[in-house]
């Protein structure tokens, strides 16, 4: 039987608090994410996706209810701490990678997640076969590159190394914030298909927010859809596949195509 990985129960999260400008964003949301779930998100503009996905990471608390990770509660869980087992690719390629470090750095680095920083030898020489074995499974060049600055790199490779940053070290949890949506739609698909496969083969638990309705109907085993801070969507399995744009459309209409 497949078990709980991450649930939220009746999760409330407000900003400017205490103030004329106080806003409730997720309104007693409810969510279980089982081990190997892909998700595709959608929702429309204001909707609460971001929120949810800020909220999972710890960059805003919550005001009630609870978050729970194998069934422990991590609501007191710094951001920093939850590096520990959550990844995140966001929707703009220069967040997540140190502009001025190689893509060799870059990677070292990511291999640390989690670890706490000592004065140790970086070790970067003895980690470059391996990294140049995960870069090539991109597809687009970055293999060669391990020695340039990732700020020199083109949208692309730098959402690319990102993502690869994200996975190297298995997370427990992967949200993908629209990590596609910057780039070109060739290199948008072809990163899309990659970050597909890498998920299939590894089996990871996977929550993917977009705004391209073909690819939350073709990717993922699961959908939701959000709507005023709480799900009003939830499908899977063979009534996902059977789901169409026309049914999707149906729950909202102001979402991007």
């Amino acid at each position: 039987m497949t078990k709980p990985i991450l649930e939220l129960r009746n999760v409330v999260t407000k900003v400017n608090r205490n103030t004329p400008e106080e806003l409730t964003l997720l309104k007693g949301l409810n969510l279980t994410i089982n081990e190997g779930d892909f998700v595709t998100v959608l929702g429309s503009n204001g909707a609460g996706k971001s929120t949810l996905f800020n909220t999972i990471a710890g960059n805003l608390s919550i005001d009630s209810g609870d978050i729970l990770l194998r069934g422990k509660s991590i609501v007191n869980e710094s951001e920093e701490r939850r590096t520990r087992f959550l990844s995140r690719v966001f929707q703009d390629p220069k967040l997540g990678t140190a502009p001025r470090m190689t893509v060799a750095e870059n990677l070292l680095l990511a291999a640390k997640r989690g670890q706490g920083r000592h004065l140790v030898p970086r070790r970067l020489r003895k980690a470059l076969p391996h990294f140049k074995e995960i870069t090539a499974t991109m597809n687009n060049g970055l293999d060669q590159r391990l020695d340039t600055p990732t700020g020199n790199l083109s949208g692309g490779q730098r959402q690319a190394l990102s993502f690869l940053m994200a996975t190297l070290k298995r997370p427990d949890i992967l949200l993908l914030d629209e990590h596609t949506a910057a780039l070109d739609p060739k290199t948008s698909q072809e990163l899309m298909q990659t970050t597909n496969d890498r998920i299939t083969e590894e089996d990871l638990t996977c929550l993917m927010i977009t705004h391209h309705l073909d690819d939350a109907l073709t990717y993922g085993n699961r959908l939701i859809v959000i709507d005023n801070g709480q799900i009003t969507f939830d499908v899977a399995g063979d009534e996902k596949k059977r789901l169409t744009q026309e049914k999707l459309y149906s729950f909202f209409s102001d979402l991007d195509g």
